[in-house]
């Protein structure tokens, strides 16, 4: 009281009551870390898409150089070049991956993309997969046994163990999930390229030590 006059109290802004979530309640919350409508926000995963163009990048480096120095084990065999082939498309769709959640485009639009890439991608894993069931090779020497022994092993652990369905799936999920909005969106890139990156790190480690002759 000063003067006889009772003084007001400070005026205070208005704080908004958090929600259920945590977020101050009528805030517009798309492209929030953190938020549920994260998977369904392009600009919150730029940086995601950043590193993973990167990593997916250096990483078919490394394949470029077991193919090369294992050029010609696998130019006698059509079903190592054809697993080859396929471990490059794996690190590929991470690449396309990461460069179209860069890009400034609509949700829409960067689903319709990233389901044609889980769509050609699946396609041509299965090209390749049925041409290097065809490979067949008459007999040879000794030497080109056991070399013929060592890259059909080495075929087929690719076959077995590389992620090529599970990760065309994933992405073709992310992709139609994210044009819905509703069921993820973006959130299944994130199986879909940590199989990617470990298959193809797997099969490119296979070519490079374990192929012989």
């Amino acid at each position: 009281m000063m003067g006889g006059v009772l003084a007001r109290p400070p005026a205070h802004p208005e704080v908004a009551v958090p929600d259920a979530a945590g977020w101050p309640a009528g805030d517009d919350r798309e492209g929030i870390p953190g938020s549920v409508t994260v998977g369904y926000s392009a600009a919150a995963w730029l940086g995601f898409g950043e590193a993973l163009a990167a990593v997916a990048g250096a990483l078919t480096g490394l394949l470029f150089v077991a193919v090369s120095i294992k050029s010609e084990l696998l130019a006698r065999s059509r079903s190592l070049a054809s697993r080859a082939a396929q471990t490059l498309i794996l690190f590929m769709i991470s690449v396309l991956t990461g460069l179209l959640l860069v890009a400034p485009q609509p949700r829409v639009a960067l689903g319709s993309e990233l389901l044609a890439v889980a769509v050609i991608s699946a396609a041509s894993l299965a090209v390749l997969d049925r041409r290097a069931a065809r490979d067949s090779g008459g007999a040879g020497t000794e030497a080109a046994e056991a070399s013929r022994a060592s890259g059909d092993r080495v075929a087929r652990y690719v076959q077995q163990y590389s992620p090529n369905l599970i990760t065309t799936l994933l992405v073709g999920v992310a992709a139609v999930t994210l044009m819905l909005k509703a069921g993820g969106g973006l959130y299944w890139l994130i199986p879909a390229t940590t199989a990617s990156l470990l298959g193809g790190v797997a099969s490119a480690w296979l070519f490079l030590v374990k192929l012989t002759g």
